[in-house]
């Protein structure tokens, strides 16, 4: 019997981790991939908007070369926050079933059952993209996740989306040799993306260096080319990849299954106690980014590292009272 299954290897489940073992708990961490799993899955070259301190966890200091750490110094960092208080990491074990039974947890994994007082959901939701529901997308042609610029040198791609994600990567695959359309939904850019690389993106469209389809959608993608419909009627472009920057969900359903109920607005946002991040299943937790729903900017690492101290002190008064 666990005292705490925190689901969830990502740097929030790590600080519940860290707290868990602080607290003297008996506690494991479950993840589905490796270790800090959505971050392994960002872009090669990402860098983080926010500077190395603002991503710590655990007391542990986080040191990088610039004032923003990239990727590599953030995988780096989280193995060393994980290896520094010998946290009880399960990796490559994903969660199959999260079950109340009387005053306990079931969880069954694809390798074990494990029996908890308490569970928290520290779930990321970039495993889950939005889906374009065309003709043609499961073509290995189509990538929902974007690594580095190289292979598309001296090809024709559609990146899709009109968010930070999308004008990074149109930028990016441009500057590195590729011939670039973006199709977007919207009529305009989103007023979201970051105020230093809009003027660059307008700039490189309004030149036609980078072709961009306003108020369009992809209807169909075959292995040569992509059909788009365009306020102008439907277009078809030559290509060789797209890019589908449309964007991730939580693991709605997964939640549902576990316990969480969600209010009736527009961003499904799950029910959940602010003072203790308790959900109305009484000792199933939320932590991070999966507290906002589909408010996906409303929580980062920065601001719901508290979630770790906040959630293990009100276990804390609960199985040891």
């Amino acid at each position: 019997m666990l005292d705490v299954i925190i689901i969830g290897g990502g740097p929030i489940g790590l600080a519940c981790g860290v707290e868990a073992k602080k607290a003297g708990l008996n506690y494991v961490i479950l993840e589905k991939g490796c270790l800090v799993n959505s971050l392994y899955h960002y872009p090669l070259n990402m860098t983080f908007f926010s500077t190395s301190d603002r991503l710590e966890i655990g007391g542990v200091p986080f040191i990088s070369h610039g004032s923003k750490p990239n990727r590599a110094e953030a995988l780096e960092y989280y193995r060393r926050v994980c290896s520094s208080h010998h946290l009880s990491i399960r990796l490559y074990e994903k969660v199959e079933q999260v079950a109340k039974a009387d005053d306990d947890f079931i969880v069954k994994t694809s390798k074990s059952t494990y029996t908890s007082k308490t569970v928290i959901l520290a779930l990321g939701f970039y495993d889950l993209p939005y889906l374009l529901n065309v003709p043609g997308e499961d073509l290995p042609k189509v990538k929902h996740y974007y690594d580095e610029p190289h292979p598309y040198f001296g090809q024709k791609i559609v990146v899709v989306g009109a968010a930070n994600s999308a004008v990074d990567v149109a930028l990016e695959t441009y500057r590195k040799g590729a011939e670039v359309t973006m199709v977007i939904r919207e009529p305009q850019l989103r007023d979201s993306v970051k105020y230093w690389v809009k003027p660059d993106i307008e700039n490189r469209i309004s030149e036609g260096s980078i072709k961009a389809f306003f108020n369009s959608e992809v209807v169909s993608i075959t292995p040569t080319r992509v059909s788009i419909k365009t306020p102008a009627g439907e277009v078809q472009l030559e290509n060789d990849f797209v890019l589908a920057m449309t964007g991730y969900q939580p693991p709605f359903d997964f939640m549902k299954n576990a316990g969480v109920r969600f209010h009736h607005d527009e961003f499904q946002t799950p029910v959940y106690d602010e003072q203790t991040m308790e959900t109305s299943t009484p000792g199933l937790y939320l932590a991070g980014v999966v507290c906002g729903g589909l408010k996906t900017n409303k929580w980062f690492i920065e601001n719901s590292r508290i979630h770790a101290d906040v959630i293990i002190r009100d276990i804390v008064s609960k199985v040891k009272s």
